[in-house]
């Protein structure tokens, strides 16, 4: 018998240099390769889920539904729930429209066990998950690029979190470089 552990949520976010995460399809695509391409559908394939706010929905819903390849593939069938109060119905397949509270949704979700929940971007919906301490996993990937405006990493209001760095390293293409963190354990913080 297995046992049924809650699943982990893990947040993965691109940023230029200048810390702006804002519209990354924008300037992020010509250090996206195969490396890259890669380890994204990996962490797919050992992901039940695919989480996402309103942005990002209505972005990734433009895109990948008539996209084809082993990563379009996955997303397209993989079961993906959007969190949003304004959305009334969801065109993109396997998509489920959560409304009410965020984080009582997500913490049902990962309490539901299983393997990993997956989160792009930190909008408002990341920055929700990582102050209410439901992610188990944040990964940024750093990109060599100076953005001349747009969305920052960092943003006033958000609650103070302490993490312990898992790993550092290089990208899965060349001039990335990524990092992965988890929070950090009461006595260490």
């Amino acid at each position: 018998m297995t046992e049924n552990r809650p699943r982990r949520l893990a947040l993965s976010v691109l940023v230029s240099l200048n810390g702006v995460i804002g519209e990354p399809m924008t300037w992020a695509g010509p250090y996206f390769g195969e490396g890259s391409a890669a380890h994204s559908l990996a962490v797919l394939e050992r992901s039940d889920a695919f989480l996402m706010g309103r942005h990002t929905y209505e972005l990734f819903a433009r895109q990948w539904p008539t996209a084809t390849g082993p990563y379009a593939d996955r997303l397209n069938r993989m079961p993906k729930y959007v969190f949003s109060s304004t959305l009334t119905e969801a065109e993109w397949t396997n998509t489920t429209i959560v409304g009410g509270d965020v984080v009582a949704g997500v913490r049902e979700l990962k309490e539901a066990g299983g393997n990993d929940l997956m989160v792009y971007g930190h909008g408002r919906f990341g920055q929700t998950l990582v102050d209410a301490g439901l992610v188990d996993e944040l990964t940024v990937t750093v990109v060599p690029v100076f953005v001349p405006g747009g969305t920052p990493l960092f943003r006033d209001g958000g609650q103070g979190h302490h993490w312990e760095l898992v790993h550092a390293g290089e990208g899965h293409d060349p001039g990335l470089a990524t990092l992965t963190y988890r929070p950090a354990t009461a006595a260490k913080a």
